[in-house]
């Protein structure tokens, strides 16, 4: 299962490579959405793509963006605050007895002020790093559709959850970020023919059991430098009216040398003559469907171990 990737963040790498246009008022909405809710995952390289706004939607994007790391950069300075008074406090006990609680509030405070620090060079950093856009299922990301007669780019969620399924779903099935090939005809096939997306990506992350230890592999295809990855995506609307844009990228059957890893199920890269058709599938023809998926990418994929 494609548990992570390092996703294509810039909108416009879609627009180069098919045309289009972005839905800006998605965007819109999904910021004004994290404005209220912190816990919404956007990857800064996405926020990164907005820094130079060109409409007065997207410097009403920009000005969502700053405010948002304004307001949690004022929340990391005060915890930042709190538990340097915290550490001098212990430390001042363990001057003159050394007790549990304060090596526990020294321990605790010295990683907190290390976390605090570190997330708050991130928030001012301009520079981006390849850990700027990878995604995890939670984690919203630009993908594209086709809507209105047209090449679409919209954020949506890492983690689908279907139309018609309750939003318990996102824990009674957290897996739900991956669709698997041979499951499309079945628990997907509201969406398998009928709402089919593309993400852009890098490279992709997977799990692996080895000599009993669950690590990290980083999986990066050669002389690739897009996956026009094979996604499936919903729009949920719940009983008071709330929208969800979600999706799940497609996996299939791994490639020899992923499989060699210890990893039995890959990511499935379209070719780019192929997009349009798997963005207007006929539900009538899956089989159609099926055969876009067979006449995949097919690049080496060399690996590496996380650290």
């Amino acid at each position: 299962m494609c548990y992570s990737a390092q996703i294509r963040a810039d909108y416009k790498r879609f627009f180069h490579l098919f045309g289009g246009v972005l839905s800006l008022r998605e965007f819109v909405k999904l910021y004004g959405k994290r404005k209220d809710d912190p816990k919404i995952s956007i990857p800064k390289a996405v926020d990164a793509a907005f820094g130079v706004p060109q409409s007065d939607e997207e410097r009403e994007i920009k000005w969502m963006i700053d405010t948002f790391n304004t307001a949690q950069a004022s929340g990391l300075e005060q915890d930042l605050f709190k538990q340097r008074k915290r550490l001098a406090d212990a430390q001042r006990t363990l001057q003159t007895k050394v007790t549990k609680k304060a090596n526990e509030d020294v321990r605790i405070a010295t990683d907190k002020i290390a976390r605090d620090r570190a997330k708050l060079a991130d928030l001012s950093r301009t520079d981006l790093l390849p850990r700027d856009a990878r995604i995890f299922p939670g984690s919203y990301a630009p993908v594209m559709i086709w809507e209105d007669g047209r090449f679409v780019v919209v954020p949506m969620r890492y983690q689908c959850r279907p139309e018609g399924k309750p939003a318990f779903y996102d824990t009674k099935l957290p897996g739900l970020y991956n669709a698997r090939r041979d499951n499309l005809e079945r628990f997907w096939k509201q969406q398998f023919g009928h709402t089919h997306a593309i993400m852009a990506a890098d490279l992709f992350y997977e799990h692996v059991m080895r000599d009993g230890k669950d690590i990290v592999l980083e999986f990066k295809p050669q002389h690739l430098p897009d996956m026009l990855v094979a996604c499936l995506w919903s729009r949920w609307t719940g009983p008071d009216g709330e929208e969800l844009l979600s999706f799940a990228a497609i996996t299939d059957e791994p490639p020899e040398e992923v499989a060699a890893t210890g990893h039995d199920r890959c990511i499935v890269p379209i070719k780019p003559e192929n997009v349009e058709a798997w963005l207007r599938p006929d539900p009538a023809d899956l089989a159609a469907q099926f055969a876009i998926l067979d006449d995949r990418e097919r690049p080496y994929y060399e690996h590496r171990l996380v650290a």
